[in-house]
């Protein structure tokens, strides 16, 4: 039989949520400026440096087919561009173009939070967290 949950259960668990809701809307908000979808911006995001689209897939938590999808949009745009790897022609790496650059900047001076929500820890307290966390999703 599960335990009831307590008081500071419920205030951690809605501290979750409002962390999850700030990022969210400001991830969006800042998409929404560059008539990007929060994925589109993401993904932009993770094309700073040239990276294979596996990478871009990894980062997304998706199927690397539903990331063609976005960096075709993204490219179609003139944000990103692809090319092969020069170590794996088999591998497509998708970069940034200059626009794709600007607007990544604009992204990120639009996402203070989203850019860096731990800012307020000290490294300890970062650490702590962490630990906290892991515990967390360990198995019973």
């Amino acid at each position: 039989m599960p335990k009831p949950t307590d008081e500071t259960t419920k205030e951690v668990i809605g501290l979750f949520a409002a962390i999850n809701r700030r990022y969210a809307q400001e991830s969006e908000a800042a998409a929404t400026a560059h008539e990007l979808t929060p994925l589109q911006a993401k993904a932009l995001l993770a094309t700073q440096e040239p990276c294979p689209m596996r990478h871009i897939a990894d980062h997304l938590h998706a199927e690397p087919s539903n990331v063609t999808a976005i960096i075709d949009r993204l490219e179609q745009r003139g944000l990103v561009e692809r090319h092969p790897d020069p170590g794996d022609r088999r591998v497509k790496l998708a970069a940034a173009t200059t626009a794709g650059h600007a607007v990544i900047a604009d992204l990120r001076a639009r996402m203070p939070f989203a850019a860096a929500p731990l800012d307020r820890l000290d490294t300890r307290q970062r650490a702590t967290l962490r630990e906290l966390l892991q515990l967390m999703l360990e198995d019973p």
